[in-house]
């Protein structure tokens, strides 16, 4: 029902900063939560950070809490993820997700999922 497209991703030294974006199909993003998450080669896919329909409230797993942040923008059935002072173990594939209503940490909380963007941060 809902198709998302993440894009952004792409090779970067420690320290650099990227803006990842997501955008939805169909007209009702507003009405869904947003999540961005990650995996890393030999490891389980794991939570970055969300937010609620209306962006009023952003959520982030503690590695990253201070350096990434959330926005949308629900006209533009946008949801990015603005990643600064990148660290090598930030270096994974990025997938955004979605799930009606109400905001959740979890993976298996989300129904919709995006193909995923490469993310690479060099020491």
């Amino acid at each position: 029902q809902v198709q998302l497209v993440e894009s952004g991703g792409g090779l970067v030294q420690a320290g650099d900063s990227l803006l990842l974006s997501c955008v939805a199909s169909g007209r009702t993003f507003s009405t869904y939560a947003m999540g961005w998450f990650r995996q890393a080669p030999g490891k389980e896919r794991e939570f970055v950070g969300a937010t609620p329909t209306s962006g009023s409230a952003r959520y982030f797993e503690d590695s990253v809490k201070g350096r990434f942040t959330i926005s949308r923008d629900n006209a533009k059935n946008m949801v990015y993820l603005q990643m600064n002072r990148l660290k090598p173990e930030d270096t994974a594939i990025y997938y955004c997700a979605a799930r009606p209503r109400y905001v959740s940490s979890s993976v298996r909380d989300y129904e919709y999922w995006g193909q995923g963007t490469q993310v690479t941060v060099s020491s």
